[in-house]
């Protein structure tokens, strides 16, 4: 059975997003080992400067990269990444599958991705160029993912 995880900045705060998140973990759960696995948000003070941001994003980044497998197939979501439609998101997950690897999806905090969970991430992927609340985001993705697994293991 394939292996799925998601790396995210930040918890869910509103109930109903917590509730529709746990829906998709029922439903992951028939076709696929998924879990959650939630990094602290470090916190950014208002007008903080590009140093500040960047220490945050590293703090952030340290946290992911304590969780990523040294075999896993690690897919970060950037919006600087490669646009991305569902067959084509689908034929990443088929890869892993395929090699036996675990996917490991990431998806940063309000101010992206450190420099070093870049440079670990096999695939940088993009849905687009809107712009989406995380919480939310963490539900289109949940979505998306099970949509990819059961065309492939359906």
């Amino acid at each position: 059975m394939m292996t799925v995880e998601l790396i995210v900045v930040g918890k869910l705060k509103e109930p109903y997003l917590r509730d529709a998140q746990e829906d998709w973990l029922r439903k992951l759960s028939k076709i696929c080992r998924f879990s959650i696995l939630e990094v602290k948000d470090e916190k950014t003070r208002e007008g903080a400067s590009e140093k500040e941001m960047q220490k945050v994003k590293n703090q952030e980044g340290e946290g992911i990269l304590r969780h990523i497998h040294p075999q896993a197939q690690v897919l970060v979501l950037d919006l600087a990444g490669k646009k991305t439609d569902s067959p084509a998101f689908k034929g990443l997950l088929q890869d892993a599958q395929d090699t036996g690897r675990r996917v490991q999806l990431i998806i940063g905090g309000s101010l992206g991705l450190s420099e070093g969970v870049l440079a670990r991430a096999n695939h940088r992927i993009s849905f687009g160029e809107m712009t989406y609340p995380h919480q939310l985001f963490r539900w289109m993705l949940l979505e998306e993912i099970h949509h990819a697994l059961n065309a492939l293991l359906g």
